[in-house]
């Protein structure tokens, strides 16, 4: 029986296609709106920054990638489909209960529709997976050479950073299309006729043929390409159960003659499927195709596991030497761990310091870290907060200043955010919340290394930190007691201002000033923006778009919007960063710094690739997570790298949200090639002003992710390596309440990259041997500008005492315990121990710092504020422990050791001797002078006794003494 004629379709009414184009277009801007006032308020808001060049290059480049890979997909799809129409037979038998016929009749009543629909329909999504992958795009048109090769093949390794990840790329797609194109043209074929089955039988037209067997043949060959591509990424990958990175024996005695056998085999088998074009026998492919496959399991898969278990492993350690070695020296390269950044020297860990020794360690002793961030910011809110929607982050930030006398000194630092979830009642409502709390007003500096006061019980006033503020002050003047001048407090961009759902305020001169300032004794007083930053709205237009964007009606209907009228919004610090620079991964930790009398936010950012041959692979959310990470819910990206660079510094003014991106590293190739795509988007490293170097800091992620490798990597010969006999660990933090690392510890103390006795600003962190609590190794990351980035590894030889045996040895000392039990029995007051510092002190001595908080139990968050109640340290085996830095180290090391420390201390310098030696002093003091020698005594015989309770109180009955001795006439 011939072909019926097709069935025709029924036709939609003139209404039905109106209605249809009608729901259609409802559909479409009910899809495509949100994304176009996005894309419309992105480019308002990049061009506000200054960095509207960064958009419209994403944009185009997205475009771009999104046209050329679904046209490419799309049309290989559409030319397999065409290509099947067009040679359909011409008379197809059928009969009346064969089901491909009523297809045949659909699919030839709706061709246009299924010819075209059908690759658009793939084609568009394949472009909207293509335009994700922009950035491989970018660093394969913009990528340059490192000036460093690979130990295999000798390419440049930005063939791998660069280019080989955009062929990868190019040939995923080709495969895909090509296979849609041939599941696409068999479709068609068998639809149309060209493919016809009966029974056992079958029959296949020429044409089917042809197409098909091209279109295998084509798969073939693009499998031919991929085992040619395999073979450089065998020196990125890792075989399972071995200790480094890269390939190894296996991979090029066996992996790597497998993939050029295969891609040979792959070749004849491509020439054996193209063969039935012209043979018209399709045995000869189908035999071609069994061989590939066979070869893929036999050579691919056997030979190579053959050779390991034969050849390797019994000798594993020698077979594997050059390639560890390999893996040694490209990972030390791919994460700035090479020898002009790394210096390695001995040092004991044992020394016996005299008192005389420590006290002329005042680099160190003098800058000795009392406050925990972690821990302090309660008082932080307790003393500085102001009102109930000012706040301080939970974890405060360290940096460093001069003070008054011209000292390095390490701060606890806080910028006094405002917090919208701390608004209550009326506060709350939308005008409030977005027009009238708009910012918060504040830096608040703490010496680290001091506190206000003694506090030997919990009860008594002092142990608090000793606030520095740059505020606006009651008269509407700044008050400016911080420890550098600020000329503008008020901060309208910050990471807890920020977090909400909402996060914009509207701000500008629409009338009477609005936003809530500071209050005087008798009024509220407010203030009116007058930065640069924020997107003017204005317009009806403006307004209309906005109250889209945030599904809020008060922009459209408010009369606090004005002509004058700006948005402020997207105002965290490190998501404007990470907006204006796409590609760089910021670190976790985001802090403030006055910089030439403006307060700025500091964040470091990265550039990073995953595919560096012979570098070890690591996941930085594992890496960096210590405890205080795992604790403030502060951790890192899930990402693996295997290259790492602090590529660029970046701040982010506070009060108009000024991004701006500084080049830190001028060798970093991948920085270069991203500097090419967005030109002029990163200032030159010379633009650094020295105010601002003097607060720059080595990056805390990086670091982590540098002494985790260290622990491994430190290791020269590949045997050793092999073995894991000398590897270090990451100490677990010692307090009894973390779970995870010790984190590292920012601290001014004698300058380890100078080897000399100046204070400097470092990042530290100890290191224990493998398995063990003994330590291995002291590791210090300068941030002082004329040494930063310089690591010192002290190795130690040995067994000293790790931290967690420190603690240990602190925590059960009968003295320390029992001075402990005693204040908080009951628990009337609940102990935190702070972070345990590692010091090296004098020549070859390490010594262990650890501050103790207490704060009443009771349940009243008034009085709950921890305080410094004691000072706990251990050098080798003895303890020393007391109210102050300065007890402790004289019960360590004999009087006269914590003479360079600071606080609050007794001395007998207090009223300096007439030339003449008489005295000439009034009756108020002579009376004040005789109770600081009354007090003086009586903490003397206190210590003597052991009694700190004693101890305590006649160091607060000195200072009580003192200021009436100052303050008389």
């Amino acid at each position: 029986m011939g072909m019926r004629p097709s069935a025709r379709m029924p036709k939609l009414t003139r209404r039905s296609r109106i209605l249809i184009l009608i729901a259609l277009g409802v559909i479409a801007v009910l899809l495509a709106g949100p994304r176009l006032i996005d894309a419309y308020v992105d480019w308002l808001w990049f061009g506000e920054l200054g960095y509207r060049s960064v958009f419209t290059t994403v944009l185009v480049t997205r475009i771009v990638v999104f046209l050329v890979g679904g046209l490419l997909v799309g049309g290989i799809v559409f030319a397999g489909l065409a290509l099947a129409y067009r040679t359909r037979p011409v008379f197809v038998p059928s009969n009346d209960n064969d089901p491909v016929a009523r297809y045949r009749a659909v699919v030839l009543a709706r061709l246009r529709l299924v010819g075209i629909g059908v690759p658009a329909a793939i084609g568009l999504l394949a472009g909207v997976v293509a335009q994700g992958y922009w950035v491989r795009i970018q660093l394969f048109l913009h990528g340059g050479d490192f000036g460093v090769r690979d130990p295999q093949f000798g390419k440049d390794l930005g063939f791998y950073a660069f280019e080989l990840p955009f062929y990868r790329l190019l040939l995923s797609y080709l495969f895909v299309a090509v296979f849609l194109a041939f599941v696409a043209n068999l479709v068609a074929h068998y639809i149309f006729g060209g493919i016809r089955l009966s029974g056992r039988t079958g029959a296949l037209s020429r044409s089917a043929r042809i197409q098909l067997v091209s279109l295998v043949g084509m798969l073939v060959l693009l499998k031919a390409v991929a085992y040619w591509l395999d073979r450089y990424e065998l020196l990125s990958h890792s075989r399972g159960g071995k200790p480094f990175t890269g390939a190894g024996y296996t991979d090029i005695n066996a992996v790597l003659p497998a993939k050029l056998i295969l891609m040979a085999i792959a070749l004849i088998c491509a020439a054996a499927v193209f063969s039935a074009i012209a043979l018209r026998d399709l045995r000869i492919p189908a035999i071609g195709l069994a061989l590939l496959l066979l070869s893929s399991l036999i050579v691919g898969a056997a030979w190579p596991m053959i050779v390991e278990q034969i050849s390797v492993k019994p000798n594993a350690a020698q077979k594997e030497s050059e390639y560890i070695s390999r893996s040694i020296t490209a990972t030390r390269q791919a994460y700035g761990l090479t020898s002009d950044v790394v210096a390695y020297r001995n040092y004991t860990g044992e020394g016996q310091a005299t008192a005389q020794q420590v006290a002329a360690d005042r680099a160190t002793t003098s800058n000795i870290r009392l406050l925990d961030p972690t821990i302090v910011s309660p008082a932080f809110t307790q003393f500085q907060q102001g009102k109930n929607f000012y706040y301080f982050p939970d974890q405060l930030s360290i940096d460093r200043y001069v003070d008054r006398n011209g000292n390095l000194r390490d701060y606890v630092v806080a910028a006094r955010e405002l917090n919208p979830d701390r608004l209550i009642d009326n506060q709350r409502d939308w005008i409030n919340r977005h027009t009238v709390y708009t910012h918060g007003n504040g830096f608040i500096a703490s010496p680290a290394n001091t506190v206000r006061g003694i506090a030997n019980d919990p009860n008594q006033n002092g142990g608090y930190p000793e606030f520095l503020v740059n505020v606006v002050g009651a008269n509407g003047t700044v008050v400016s007691d911080g420890p550098a001048p600020l000329d503008q407090p008020r901060i309208y961009f910050g990471p807890v201002i920020s977090n909400t759902s909402a996060d914009y305020a509207i701000v500008g001169k629409t009338g009477a000033d609005r936003e809530y300032d500071y209050e005087t004794s008798t009024e509220t007083k407010n203030y009116t923006y007058t930065g640069s930053g924020g997107v003017p709205v204005g317009s009806w237009i403006s307004r209309t778009v906005f109250a889209a964007k945030f599904a809020e009606r008060n922009f459209l209907f408010s009369n606090v919007i004005g002509s004058n009228s700006k948005i402020l919004f997207n105002r965290d610090p490190a998501q404007r960063v990470e907006a204006v620079a796409p590609w760089l991964t910021t670190d976790s930790a985001v802090y403030p710094a006055i910089v030439n009398k403006r307060l700025v936010w500091i964040i470091d950012g990265y550039t990073t690739l995953d595919n560096y041959p012979y570098s070890e692979l690591t996941s930085l959310s594992s890496a960096t997570a210590d405890s205080t990470e795992v604790a403030f819910n502060r951790l890192a990206p899930d990402k693996k790298v295997s290259y790492i660079r602090n590529s660029v510094k970046a701040t982010v003014d506070a009060y108009d949200g000024t991004v701006t991106l500084y080049q830190q590293d001028e060798r970093d190739p991948v920085l270069r090639a991203w500097m090419q795509v967005f030109p002029g988007t990163v200032k030159p490293k010379s633009d650094i002003t020295p105010e601002l170097a003097e607060h720059l800091r080595y990056p805390e992620d990086l670091f982590k992710v540098q002494r985790m490798l260290l622990a491994k990597y430190h290791v020269n010969d590949p045997v050793t390596f092999f073995s894991t006999s000398d590897f270090w660990d990451v100490p677990l933090d010692p307090n009894p309440t973390a779970s995870s690392y010790q984190p590292p510890y920012y601290i001014v103390a004698k300058n380890i990259a100078k080897d000399d006795n100046s204070a400097a600003y470092q990042l530290i962190s100890a290191m224990n041997r493998f398995k063990r609590d003994y330590l291995a190794a002291y590791i210090s990351a300068s941030s002082d500008p004329a040494t930063y980035g310089k690591i010192t590894v002290l190795t130690i030889p040995g067994q000293v005492n790790g931290p967690k045996l420190a603690n240990n040895a602190i925590t059960t000392d009968p003295a320390v315990s029992q001075d402990l039990g005693v204040i908080g029995r009951d628990n009337q007051n609940r102990i935190r121990w702070g972070n345990l510092l590692t010091l090296p002190v004098a020549q070859g001595g390490l010594l262990y710092v650890e501050p103790v908080y207490a704060s009443p139990g009771a349940s009243d968050a008034a009085s709950s504020y921890p305080r410094l109640i004691r000072v706990a340290m251990m050098y080798n085996d003895k303890i020393g422990y007391g109210p102050t830095v300065r007890d402790a180290l004289n019960g360590l090391f004999g009087p006269g050791a914590g003479d360079a420390a600071t606080g609050i201390q007794p001395t007998e310098a207090v009223v300096p001797p007439n030339p003449d030696g008489t005295a000439t002093l009034s009756p108020s003091k002579a009376a004040a002078l005789q109770e600081i020698q009354a007090a003086i005594g009586a903490a003397r015989d206190a210590q003597k006794r052991g009694d700190f309770a004693a101890y305590g109180s006649a160091l607060q009955r000195l200072d009580e003494a003192i200021t009436k001795f100052n303050n008389a006439r």
